[in-house]
C-alpha cells in the first residue's frame, strides 16, 4: 500500500520523533517502504539565525544535516533511510519534501489544539488539507 513514508522532524523538539518513528519503522516493515526523515528550516528562523549571511545560512543548514543525520542513524529496522533538509515554511517545506520523495504517507506527529491553533491553524492541519498523499497524525 505504501512504498514511500515520510516522517517530518522538528530537530528542536524531540516529540516530533519518539512516536513518528517507531510508527513508521513498523508501517515500513509491513510494506516493505523505504523511510524517508526530513526537517524544514523555517524562514523566522534563517532571518533571526543567519542574519542574512550566505556563510551563516549554510552553517545553519550543516548543523540541521548533522543533528538530522544523527537521527536518521539511531533507526533500526528499515533499510537507508533518506534525508532531507528543506527551508521556508514549515507546511510548504514538508509538502516539497514529500513531492521530492514521491511520498505515499507523510506520518507526523501533532500537538493537541490549543484555541490558537483553531483561529490560526497548525502545520500539521495544513500538511493534512493540501498534501497530495495520505498523512497519518500521531499524538502521544
Amino acid at each position: 500500500m505504501f512504498r514511500t513514508i515520510l516522517v517530518p522532524i522538528d530537530l528542536d523538539e524531540p516529540t516530533s520523533w519518539t512516536k513518528p518513528i517507531p510508527t513508521a519503522v513498523a508501517l515500513c516493515k509491513s510494506f516493505n517502504a523505504s523511510l524517508t526523515l526530513g526537517t524544514v528550516i523555517p524562514d523566522t528562523r534563517f532571518m533571526l539565525e543567519a542574519q542574512w549571511s550566505p556563510i551563516a545560512f549554510d552553517e545553519l543548514l550543516d548543523v540541521a544535516r548533522v543533528r538530522l543525520n544523527t537521527l536518521a542513524d539511531t533507526v533500526e529496522g528499515v533499510g537507508e533511510v533518506r534525508r532531507m533538509v528543506e527551508t521556508g515554511g514549515i507546511y510548504t517545506g514538508i509538502l516539497n519534501i514529500a513531492q521530492a520523495v514521491d511520498a505515499d504517507l507523510i506520518l507526523l506527529a501533532s500537538h493537541r489544539p490549543a484555541m490558537k491553533d483553531y483561529l490560526l491553524g497548525t502545520n500539521a492541519a495544513r500538511v493534512v488539507r493540501h498534501a497530495r498523499c495520505s498523512v497519518l497524525v500521531v499524538r502521544d
